[in-house]
């Protein structure tokens, strides 16, 4: 474990000495309420620390430890529907435990751990599989099949997979010689892009579903587009329009710097 102490305070940036063996980027909980942080900077066993909540009340000398690993998601059935904050923390379980106004140092799972998934498996023991082979289903909505996929950098043979039925997140679902495992849920470093065998071309138009976007300013789906433009010119408003009647199955908005009421 690598484990420091503040050793000086400059607003939400911290320097933490006797923390040899960090690595960039990596979180660290600081202070006795382990609020989060992120390394973004070395120098010999010295560590500058971003911290992500208020760090008023912290002093010199206060315990930081690392969790060792980059900032991370989760990734499984249970995203969709969900509404989380920065660092995947869903709302309405933070609004449980700590009211309307997020608590200092609050930890909540990304994913519900109880609720039971039904899940089909798609392979059998003896079979071989590798990175992104769909090794089981599950329905995460009425429109929606959730695909269980090798996670990248795994592949062998199947020695155990587990009969159809209804599973949480965290069960072994596939065990793989070797030791492997294979869940419904897997981590995901949020600065290292998902990895892909081919990018397919743009050739289907993105139906936004606003007749003067569709007509003057078309978009491909798959493609990129932005909306520029200067406070209150309707940029928000736009983009709420996209999330509502464009032609598409699953909508990600992510809202940065935005007022609490656009948001809701």
């Amino acid at each position: 474990m690598i484990a420091g102490t503040i050793s000086r305070i400059t607003g939400p940036v911290v320097t933490a000495e006797g923390m040899t063996g960090s690595k960039m980027y990596d979180v660290v909980r600081v202070g006795a309420q382990g609020l989060m942080g992120e390394v973004i900077r070395l120098e010999g066993d010295l560590a500058t620390i971003q911290v992500y909540e208020d760090t008023s009340g912290l002093m010199v000398g206060d315990a930081v430890e690392s969790t060792e690993n980059p900032l991370m998601v989760e990734l499984g059935p249970g995203l969709l529907s969900s509404i989380y904050d920065g660092v995947q923390r869903p709302l309405p379980v933070v609004a449980q435990q700590s009211g309307d106004y997020i608590e200092r140092g609050t930890v909540a799972s990304a994913l519900d751990r109880e609720r039971l998934w039904h899940v089909v498996p798609k392979v059998e023991a003896g079979a071989q599989v590798g990175p992104g082979d769909i090794v089981a289903t599950t329905q995460e909505s009425e429109t929606i099949e959730h695909r269980i996929m090798v996670p990248p950098g795994l592949s062998g043979t199947v020695v155990k997979v587990v009969a159809e039925g209804d599973y949480n997140v965290d069960t072994t679902l596939l065990t793989l010689d070797g030791g492997g495992e294979v869940k419904m849920s897997q981590w995901w470093p949020v600065r290292q892009g998902r990895p892909y065998k081919r990018k397919l071309d743009p050739t289907t138009p993105f139906t936004t579903g606003m007749r003067i976007l569709d007509t003057f300013f078309p978009i491909a789906l798959g493609g990129n587009a932005i909306i520029p433009g200067g406070f209150g010119t309707g940029k928000t408003v736009t983009q709420q329009s996209l999330a509502k009647w464009a032609d598409v199955d699953v909508i990600v908005y992510i809202g940065c710097g935005e007022r609490g009421n656009e948001m809701t």
